[in-house]
């Protein structure tokens, strides 16, 4: 009996272990798991964009006794929602109702039925509602804590919303269309009001706006985005405006602001008003008394305008064909601002300003950059005579001061950076020296004023070779700039690429009437004997570009270097591949940054830092009051 007994409890014990090692084994109801920051972040972020209502929404849903109806009857539990929210003012659950909203449309847009797919649009303008007074409120309700991350959120639905609640279709595009009119939006009317001649300046000569959120950058190491409300948007120009012309895409915002209050919507409906604002010119707006920040992205109109490959090879085609592609000209990457100085860049032999973008992009991401400056860009035949081209940029700047300013009130015009790369230096040198007549006496063996040639003969004369600063012109960068010329425009290059290389008629016509004039001129016997190319301008024996480098800038034009070294290269030995350190290198530099790189190093982060440390130091002499 005491045997048996013992085998009992023996038998019982083992099966309460193995009871207590199958509990053990099994995973407990409630528990947490360790899964990483990042991770756990963002589960705990995917809210609205994920297709499922946010742990917040879910939150709300539970204690209304809503949980698990949304699912079912989501536009009955939305309006039951409402009800509750408006008639206890609980601003703080406008959240869930953006979100809930937001996932609703979101739904419907993927719909197989057309019907659903044609009331997503309403759905998420309900959606904008709820987040605007979320965010903005309604002056009813309670406030909410700025650090409140669904202040956050709300925005960002918000943003979201309104480009989708205009969205619409062109070809493949995506394209959001602003336009009025009554919907029939969440629980009651609401009545959207668009004027676009109250819109932002140029819109008529826009052919679509595309929104930016739908595409990635590529090719640009920074993308420059400002958060605030609204839609960022490209504004795509008209075929026939950018015919002969380098493409414009300008950047956008979208914003729909709404008045009255949510109390009303049910009853009376409410008024909204559509508002398109340049994110170039407009920063932020007035709401009730409050300034409220534009979202706005920079990037992406940038690198719409420069994904065609014909901008690239812009350079290259003016080059070896002679055709004037895109006249020289300064193009404006933004609308002309009153009280910015103007940067402008000068782009290099075979190139184009597509070739800045990177400098252009990383610049204007500081906002101090933003604010006080404004880039241009002259574009050139690369393959026409330094002085030639020289003199194009001269006029250029001149007109469009005339055009943008012909009272000359704004004085920051008159305080111009250029900023040259390989051949464009040599340009942009021109803009800031007086050379009396040190080029002429390098090329004639004559005094100019004893030349007995008509007029106009003489006026050509004075075009390619005296030059006086611009008094517009107040700072110049040199980037990789043959200032003695560069070894690749040797003899032996020049007379292979004068077999491939085409000038514009023009030119041609022009620089072979001097050439016929070669006694009477004095030409040194030396000088050129046929219609020079700038590849011969550049040659290491151009008398007239050695004159050059040894004159230093006006009083009051400050001038700054920047010399490529490639591999072990150290000053004064070295080069950058075309330009030697010996060229490059010139005593009156206020500033010379040598940095390791081949020639074409303007995309580098170091020089591009380089050239917003120059920029500093400019606005601080400018404007010590307001300068960093």
């Amino acid at each position: 009996m005491v045997e048996g007994g013992r085998s009992i409890r023996w038998v019982a014990m083992g099966a309460s272990m193995a009871l207590v090692v199958l509990l053990g084994a099994c995973r407990a109801p409630v528990g947490v798991d360790r899964q990483g920051l990042l991770r756990v972040q963002r589960s705990l972020e995917t809210g609205y964009l994920s297709g499922r209502p946010s742990d917040d929404a879910r939150m709300v849903l539970q204690r209304r006794g809503l949980a698990g109806r949304f699912e079912r009857e989501p536009e009955e539990t939305l309006g039951r929602l409402h009800d509750a929210v408006v008639a206890e003012r609980r601003r703080d659950e406008l959240h869930a109702l953006a979100d809930l909203a937001f996932v609703h449309a979101r739904g419907l847009a993927r719909s197989p039925r057309p019907g659903n797919r044609e009331r997503a649009g309403d759905w998420y303008l309900a959606a904008a509602a709820y987040a605007w007074f979320f965010v903005l409120g309604d002056g009813s309700g309670t406030e909410i804590d700025p650090l409140d991350r669904r202040l956050r959120d709300g925005c960002e639905i918000y943003n979201a919303a309104v480009g989708l609640a205009f969205q619409g279709r062109v070809g493949t595009n995506s394209v959001v269309r602003p336009q009025g009119g009554e919907r029939r939006a969440g629980p009651g009317s609401l009545r959207v009001a668009w004027d676009p001649s109250r819109s932002m300046q140029g819109i008529e000569h826009l052919a679509m706006f595309l929104p930016s959120a739908e595409f990635r950058v590529r090719g640009l190491s920074v993308r420059d985005r400002v958060s605030g409300l609204g839609t960022p948007l490209i504004g795509v120009g008209l075929p026939e405006a950018e015919r002969g012309r380098l493409a414009r895409r300008l950047p956008a915002t979208l914003l729909l602001r709404f008045e009255g209050q949510l109390v009303d919507w049910r009853t009376r409906g409410l008024d909204a008003s559509l508002e398109m604002y340049s994110s170039h010119e407009v920063s932020s707006v007035d709401v009730g008394g409050r300034r409220v920040a534009l979202e706005a992205d920079f990037t992406a109109p940038l690198a719409h305008g420069l994904k065609g490959n014909e901008i690239w090879a812009l350079g290259i085609l003016q080059l070896f064909t002679g055709e004037e592609r895109v006249r020289s000209n300064i193009y404006l990457t933004e609308p002309y601002q009153r009280g910015k100085i103007p940067v402008v860049f000068v782009h290099g032999t075979a190139s184009s300003p597509a070739y800045w973008a990177e400098m252009w992009n990383t610049l204007r991401s500081d906002d101090v950059v933003r604010r006080r400056f404004q880039f241009w860009n002259f574009v050139y035949n690369s393959a026409n005579p330094v002085g030639h081209s020289a003199a194009a940029l001269r006029s250029e700047i001149e007109r469009k001061l005339r055009q943008l300013d012909p009272g000359g009130r704004d004085a920051e015009l008159r305080q111009m950076v250029v900023v040259g790369h390989s051949q464009g230096g040599l340009l942009a040198e021109l803009t800031a020296k007086d050379t009396g007549d040190a080029l002429w006496r390098a090329v004639s063996t004559k005094d100019f004023g004893s030349l007995d040639l008509p007029e106009s003969e003489l006026e050509e004369v004075r075009r390619r070779y005296f030059f006086t600063a611009l008094p517009s012109v107040r700072r110049v960068v040199f980037i990789s700039t043959p200032h003695r010329g560069s070894h690749l425009a040797s003899s032996l290059v020049r007379s292979v690429a004068i077999r491939v290389i085409r000038l514009p008629a023009d030119v041609v016509r022009s620089s072979a009437r001097l050439l016929a004039l070669r006694d009477p001129l004095g030409l040194r016997p030396e000088h050129d004997r046929r219609v020079p190319s700038s590849l011969d301008d550049m040659s290491p024996r151009n008398p007239w570009l050695l004159a050059l480098a040894d004159i230093p800038p006006a009083p009051g034009v400050s001038a700054h270097s920047i010399v490529a070294l490639r591999g072990r290269g150290r000053p004064p030995k070295g080069g950058d591949g075309v330009v030697d350190y010996r060229s490059a290198h010139v005593e009156y530099a206020r500033s010379e940054f040598v940095v390791n790189a081949g020639h074409s190093c303007q995309r580098r982060s170091d020089v591009i830092e380089e050239v917003r440390r120059i920029l500093m130091e400019h606005l601080g002499e400018v404007d010590p009051g307001r300068g960093p």
